[in-house]
C-alpha cells in the first residue's frame, strides 16, 4: 500500500513574478507544493496562524532600505509564529513594456515607489524627460501597462515577471546599487527550533522596560559579555506612548548554544517583553566563530562549579 504524502501550502506576496516568489523558490521542500499568492504580509501570516498555509515567505530586511517595518511590527504583535529559515534575493530590476514598444517610445514609467527610488539614477540618465506613475507593486506596474489600467509606456519590474507574462525587456540591470539584496524569512507556527548547524542566527524582539540612561547599553551588554555578535539592531515604536521602543535583534548563534541560552536568560531578567522569533540556519551558511572562553564547555564547567559550592562539595 503506497503512502499518501500530505501536500503543503506556502503563502507568499504575489502574484507570480515577485521577489518573494524567487525567495520561496529557494526552499527545497516547497518545490512541487501549493503556493498561495497573497496581497500583504498580514495576510500571509494570518494564513499560517489560521491554518490555511503551513508556512509563509515574507521580506524582513533590505540592504538599501533597512528593515521592513510592516514585517517587524507584525512579528512583534502576533504570537505563535516562528522563523525557520532565511533566504537572500539579489534585487535586480528591468524595464519592460508591451510587445512592439521601443526604448525611444517611453515617456511615462510605472513603478512601485521603492523600486523607482532604487532605479532613479538610471532612469534619470537614460530617460531624462520621463514621468513616473506609482504602482501598487512591482508586478502591478507591469500588469498595468499590459491591461491599460496604468497610463504608462513601460514599467520597472523584477526579472521573474517575464516568465509569466508576454513582455518586451527594454533594459535589464537598471538598479542603481549592484549590491542590493533583500532578506526573506520563512515563518511557521511555533515549533521547537531545529538542531544547531554551527552557522545559525537567533532573532528576538525586546522591549525596554523603562526609559533611563544606559537602558539600551544594559540590553546590549547581555550579548557582548557572552561574545555574541549582533548582525541587526533596529528600533520600532511600541505605540502606547512617546519614547517607548522595542528592539529587533539578530544574534549570531543558536538557542542550544550555552552562551546564547545564558544571554537569553539575562535578557528575560532584564525585560519581560521578549519575543523569541527563532533560531535557524544563516542564508550564507557562514560558520559562527567566537573566542574559546565562550565555548559551551566553559559555561557548563562554570555552572557545575556553582552547583558544587551550593551543595557543599569539596572544591579546589
Amino acid at each position: 500500500m503506497s503512502r499518501v504524502t500530505e501536500r503543503r501550502t506556502y503563502s507568499y506576496l504575489g502574484p507570480a513574478g515577485t521577489f518573494t516568489e524567487a525567495a520561496l523558490d529557494q526552499v527545497p521542500e516547497a518545490r512541487g507544493q501549493d503556493w498561495r499568492p497573497v496581497h500583504n504580509v498580514g495576510e500571509a501570516l494570518a494564513d499560517v496562524l489560521e491554518g490555511r498555509s503551513h508556512a509563509a515567505m515574507i521580506a524582513i530586511e533590505n540592504s538599501v532600505e533597512g528593515g521592513v517595518t510592516t514585517t517587524l511590527d507584525a512579528l512583534a504583535t502576533l504570537p505563535g509564529l516562528r522563523i525557520v529559515g532565511e533566504y537572500l534575493v539579489k534585487v535586480d530590476f528591468m524595464l519592460v513594456a508591451a510587445p512592439g514598444t521601443a526604448l525611444d517610445d517611453v515617456r511615462v514609467v510605472a513603478a512601485h515607489p521603492v523600486a523607482y527610488a532604487q532605479c532613479h539614477r538610471w532612469l534619470g540618465e537614460t530617460l531624462p524627460s520621463h514621468q513616473h506613475v506609482p504602482a501598487a507593486s512591482n508586478v502591478a506596474s507591469a500588469l498595468g501597462i499590459l491591461d491599460g489600467t496604468l497610463p504608462a509606456d513601460a514599467a520597472v519590474a523584477a526579472p521573474g515577471i517575464v516568465r509569466h507574462h508576454d513582455l518586451t525587456v527594454l533594459a535589464d540591470d537598471i538598479g542603481d546599487n549592484d549590491n542590493a539584496v533583500t532578506r526573506f524569512v520563512l515563518v511557521t507556527r511555533t515549533i521547537a527550533p531545529a538542531p544547531p548547524t554551527g552557522a545559525d542566527k537567533t532573532s528576538l524582539i525586546v522591549e525596554l522596560p523603562q526609559d533611563h540612561p544606559g537602558a539600551l547599553l544594559e540590553l546590549l551588554e547581555q550579548f557582548s559579555t557572552r561574545g555574541i555578535n549582533l548582525s541587526l539592531l533596529q528600533s520600532r515604536p511600541i505605540g502606547d506612548a512617546l519614547g517607548r521602543y522595542r528592539f529587533v535583534l539578530d544574534a549570531d548563534g543558536h538557542i542550544h548554544d550555552e552562551r546564547m541560552a545564558d544571554a537569553l536568560l539575562g535578557i528575560r531578567r532584564f525585560s519581560p517583553g521578549v519575543v523569541f522569533l527563532g533560531s535557524y540556519p544563516r542564508a550564507d551558511r557562514k560558520i559562527v566563530n567566537y573566542p574559546d572562553r565562550y565555548a559551551d564547555d566553559v559555561f557548563v564547567e562554570a555552572r557545575d562549579w556553582l552547583r558544587s559550592l551550593v551543595s557543599g562539595a569539596p572544591t579546589q
